[in-house]
């Protein structure tokens, strides 16, 4: 069985491949075609020309592209099921007298599509509906030759892989957000010299980096591309099309993304406010600064811009007396380089210049490309928003796709890279789990270290001192009320 190649191969700069689409018409079975490329069609005709046959079968462009884009219309397992119709129906592969030879002919490249399916969008296949038809389908292929049994078997393996190692991430996961909690009243009522901060767990600043890495491409690697749509899709039908795909949005992996970063500036934000002496929180500062540059350098720019925004918050952004303290030259360069002007020109030239990088690399550290995560989602919401599903006659917006699928493969080739680091386990197990300030928490360990300068912050001071107090009272009322009635059982 033909393996899938790699993303990078798939897309041009256009966007597609200019060369698929020969038909010397403009309007072809219900598909549009402008200088030999697809820009739009009926549903019905997409649908026909994702099914191969014995003279054809689908470009892998064309085939990613529609598996993305088509959710937006219907749900993946009414896609299944068409699919599933013209390929026993139009085939014959339900008809036992079906020539042999064009069954040959046609169960390769029925398989190879199914295995393109199951490998590129393999959570389409947690649903049971969906399931049930792949292995329908399937069976009835495996039962011609030996050759297609085995190959079958493989690809059933490999998705059931796939979809166990989800189900223990979530799990994962679910543990991690159960067990992370405010240490506000933790943190503040231990001695200073028990309290661990990061620089006691990782004192090297590149270290931190490369585990940094780590969590960043594991989570990555479990973001399908189908999630990058359907974030899109809302409660009510799209485009007034009633068989829209309007269930559950399933884009819990890419949630959990966006979770990190915030939790990953929330964390530089607490280890910097939570020492007490001003040295004390400049060198974690200075510390963060060099960490960044090391992200940079990796080409993870999704933490630099997380360890930015972290020390960028007001908490930490107003310790004017710590930062008088900061070598702030290298910081100053970050920020540049990060800065939002120009829709992140800076940024972009050099997400651009990683991406060359990674494609002429002779080593895994030169492959990584880990893009600013949230730009990239809003730029393909603003793609999204920006044009039609629909075009005015009913025929779905190809071209668009084309170009939406041009984004989304290219992150699929970036999360797809190994990383070549040393896991740390007591360094990662830091990172995931520590527990960090919350916002309010944050503004206090700030006005402690440094005390408020104007009515504002004075005023606020005294909230969050009465909130902690209360908080504290209701927490030893609590432990009171159980030691009462442990001792009346008693």
């Amino acid at each position: 069985m033909p393996q899938t190649p790699p993303f990078s191969a798939m897309f041009d700069s256009s966007g597609y491949n200019r060369n698929l689409y020969q038909s010397a018409e403009d309007s072809c079975g219900g598909l549009y075609y402008h200088d030999n490329n697809l820009l739009s069609g009926s549903l019905e005709a997409l649908i026909q020309h994702l099914v191969p046959n014995v003279d054809y079968y689908p470009d892998r462009t064309y085939i990613f592209t529609f598996l993305l884009s088509s959710r937006l219309f219907m749900h993946p397992y009414e896609l299944m099921a068409k699919v599933c119709h013209l390929c026993v129906e139009h085939q014959r592969l339900s008809d036992p007298d079906s020539d042999k030879n064009q069954m040959r002919k046609i169960a390769p490249k029925i398989l190879q599509l199914l295995t393109e399916w199951t490998e590129t969008f393999p959570y389409d296949f947690r649903d049971e509906r969906m399931m049930r038809n792949l292995k329908d389908l399937a069976h009835r292929i495996a039962s011609g030759e030996e050759t297609y049994r085995k190959n079958v078997q493989q690809m059933m393996q490999c998705l059931i892989r796939k979809l166990a190692a989800l189900s223990q991430y979530e799990e994962v996961l679910a543990k991690i957000s159960s067990t992370s909690t405010d240490r506000l009243t933790v943190l503040k009522t231990k001695p200073q010299s028990i309290q661990r901060d990061i620089i006691t767990v990782c004192n090297d600043p590149y270290t931190l980096a490369q585990q940094l890495t780590h969590i960043e491409l594991e989570r990555l690697n479990y973001i399908g591309p189908e999630e990058f749509v359907q974030a899109f899709v809302q409660k009510g039908p799209l485009d007034n099309d009633k068989s829209c795909y309007s269930e559950r949005k399933k884009t819990r992996n890419l949630e959990a993304y966006v979770e990190w970063f915030n939790r990953l500036s929330y964390l530089v934000a607490t280890e910097i406010c939570m020492p007490v002496k001003k040295k004390h929180r400049a060198r974690m500062i200075e510390y963060f600064i060099d960490v960044a540059r090391e992200c940079f350098n990796i080409g993870n720019f999704n933490s630099l811009m997380a360890i930015i925004s972290g020390m960028n918050m007001s908490p930490v952004s107003r310790l004017k007396k710590t930062w008088a303290k900061v070598k702030t030259a290298k910081f100053d360069i970050l920020e540049h380089q990060m800065d939002p002007s120009s829709n992140f020109y800076n940024y972009r030239t050099a997400l651009r210049g990683a991406a060359q990088r990674s494609l002429t690399a002779h080593s895994s550290r030169e492959k990584i490309v880990i893009p600013f995560f949230s730009l990239l989602i809003k730029d393909i919401y603003f793609l999204n928003e920006g044009c039609a599903n629909r075009l005015p006659n009913g025929h779905v917006n190809f071209e668009k796709f084309w170009e939406l699928a041009k984004q989304v493969s290219e992150f699929m080739t970036w999360k797809q890279v190994e990383c070549p680091f040393e896991r740390d386990r007591k360094i990662l197990q830091y990172l995931i789990t520590v527990p960090v300030f919350s916002e309010d928490a944050l503004y206090l360990a700030s006005y402690e270290s440094e005390g408020p300068e104007n009515h504002i912050e004075k005023d606020r001071w005294k909230s969050l001192r009465w909130v902690s107090f209360f908080s504290l009272l209701h927490k030893s009322e609590g432990n009171w009320l159980y030691l009462k009635k442990a001792t009346c059982v008693l």
